[in-house]
């Protein structure tokens, strides 16, 4: 690398720092599955076992859905050193999505080596600029979501392996090997996503890997070790609590239109009519649907998702102006070929939707994150022609405004996407984030003690852990004190610890003397009294407070 390049790639990353650590303790607030890392982390670190008594898990309980336990243990040292708070739990994946921005200038760089043009340098600061400014990646680096941490592992151990099928290093292949299992160890989707990655990087270096089997079997061998735990763990409840409530199997609805559809027919236990219509050619149809609706334009330039957790108002999970480039991209992969290296990276992106399509939660922006690496590479394949045949088939004053053009498309991209982030998201999707929990358990807190009971709503997603959270709650104690119940798609949640109860607010049952009522609006009766009410951004009322001592009975 020169200096130069240097240069640019340490400030491209300073602007990734910036926009993945501004504000990141403050904004978005702490949401539940965070609140459950940094709680589980904090409870082993107290007892050495997690929120629900387990010693030291590779798959955490949680909710009923079974973390894998990586990212717990990888922010653990954080909440040690800094105490349980949202930037403990969020400063080591966020530093993470920083070092994916030059890992993606690595990877790029290995990718097109061997590109004719002479453009490697060019292309590989162009992907990691467009990695450090893309709103896909920002989005899921402000947080500790597990699925930034794979994207990372796998970037790396990709670029990796790439290295070693030139290199006569085995340590590399092993790094690659260690990449590629611990990604495994960090995100459901990942388990579905890595194994055919590697399988079809494996058969694409076909050629390279018969030629080094010797160093091949031991690096299996190592891998086969690695992940011989997972494997174990899928034989319990980890193995299927997930699939079971989210997956594609577990919607009745494709089997209430197959049972639809054979009843529309004249002889619905006809053989005919079952070959028609069955649950292979049910399940099939709705798996390509799925599939194919995460390359459609709307999903990745136009809306995005439709979970407001995963989206951002007046956005897809890409650029508008990328939509051009991927195109040009692509057809450059295709026309002027990569070799084996343009077919790793067509196929990376062809199995990163395939764990997202098996939900029937789709398009997934979160479970479809692997994504944005291969579009972003063909984002910067197709950036640098476009700015060759600006420099080679244009005068100097149309070469000019043509490089401003490019510019600024890209910076007004950006200052647009921040403004609808920072300012658009809270007041437009209000139910993005955990808007209020904090605030609410630092007025409830100090009143805990004059309540016999504490009636807390449960309409805003698992609150017993946000409150275990912010109040530092004893973990040995909870523990000793909770149960888990059952909750809607099959999670688990917890509905009293202390002398809190986590449920809905019922006005007329709930009404006792010695009772501190926290609802939403609509639990509540108009004009009831409150102590106080705490909104979201919009102004709109989320918890209103409710002391019965200073209320009558309506």
């Amino acid at each position: 690398m020169s200096r130069r390049s240097l240069v640019f790639l340490l400030a491209i990353t300073s602007v990734a720092f910036l926009l993945r650590f501004y504000r990141l303790s403050f904004f978005p607030p702490l949401n539940a599955d965070e609140a459950a890392i940094g709680y589980n982390a904090y409870s082993l670190l107290r007892t050495g076992l997690d929120e629900h008594g387990s010693p030291w898990p590779i798959h955490f309980k949680s909710f009923g859905d079974y973390k894998p336990g990586l990212i717990f243990y990888l922010v653990m040292p954080f909440v040690h050193f800094m105490g349980l708070s949202t930037l403990a739990v969020r400063l080591f994946p966020a530093a993470l999505g920083v070092l994916n921005v030059p890992a993606m200038y690595l990877l790029t760089k290995e990718l097109v080596k061997k590109d004719k043009g002479g453009r490697e340098e060019l292309v590989a600061l162009s992907a990691a600029l467009l990695l450090a400014i893309s709103p896909w990646h920002i989005h899921f680096s402000r947080g500790a979501w597990e699925v930034n941490v794979a994207s990372f592992l796998i970037t790396v151990a990709v670029w990796l392996f790439m290295r070693w099928t030139h290199t006569q290093s085995r340590l590399v292949l092993l790094l690659s090997i260690f990449g590629f299992v611990l990604s495994l160890y960090t995100y459901h989707a990942a388990r579905v996503v890595v194994p055919l990655l590697a399988l079809g990087t494996a058969l694409i270096y076909k050629p390279q890997l018969k030629s080094r089997l010797r160093e091949l079997v031991p690096a299996a061998i190592l891998a086969l070790l690695l992940v011989s735990p997972l494997i174990i763990e899928f034989t319990g409840p980890a193995g299927f609590s997930r699939a079971s409530g989210v997956s594609i199997f577990a919607d009745e609805g494709i089997v209430n239109r197959i049972n639809e559809q054979r009843g529309n027919t004249s002889d619905p236990s006809s053989t005919l009519t079952r070959l028609r219509y069955n649950k292979v050619f049910g399940y099939s149809r709705a798996f390509l649907e799925n599939y194919f609706e995460h390359f459609s334009p709307s999903f990745l330039f136009l809306s995005g998702d439709e979970i407001q957790r995963n989206k951002v108002p007046g956005f897809g999970q890409l650029y508008l102006i990328q939509l051009p480039l991927i195109i040009l991209g692509t057809w450059h992969v295709w026309k002027r070929g990569l070799e084996s290296n343009g077919r790793v990276l067509l196929w990376w992106l062809a199995v990163s939707p395939v764990a997202a399509a098996l939900t029937f939660q789709s398009p997934h922006a979160l479970r479809a994150q692997p994504m944005v690496i291969p579009l972003t590479v063909l984002s910067a394949y197709g950036l640098v022609p476009l700015v060759n045949f600006i420099s080679r088939h244009l005068s100097a004053s149309l070469r000019a405004a043509g490089y401003a053009l490019v510019v600024a498309a890209i910076a007004v991209g950006t200052a647009r996407y921040l403004h609808s982030y920072y300012v658009r998201l809270p007041v437009e999707l209000p139910f993005s984030s955990q808007y209020g929990v904090k605030e609410l358990v630092e007025v409830v807190r100090p009143l805990s003690g004059e309540y016999e009971k504490i009636v807390v709503t449960d309409r805003y997603d698992q609150p017993y852990i946000l409150f275990l959270f912010y109040m530092n709650y004893s973990p040995k104690t909870f523990q000793r004190e909770h149960t888990l119940s059952p909750a809607e798609f099959g999670f688990l949640t917890v509905r009293n610890f202390a002398n809190f109860e986590f449920r809905r607010v019922n006005w007329e049952e709930d009404w006792k003397a010695n009772t501190l009522l926290v609802g939403s609006p609509d639990e509540l009766p108009d004009g009831v009294s409150s102590l106080k009410t705490i909104k979201f951004p919009n102004g709109e009322d989320v918890f209103l407070i409710v002391d019965p001592k200073i209320n009558e009975k309506t």
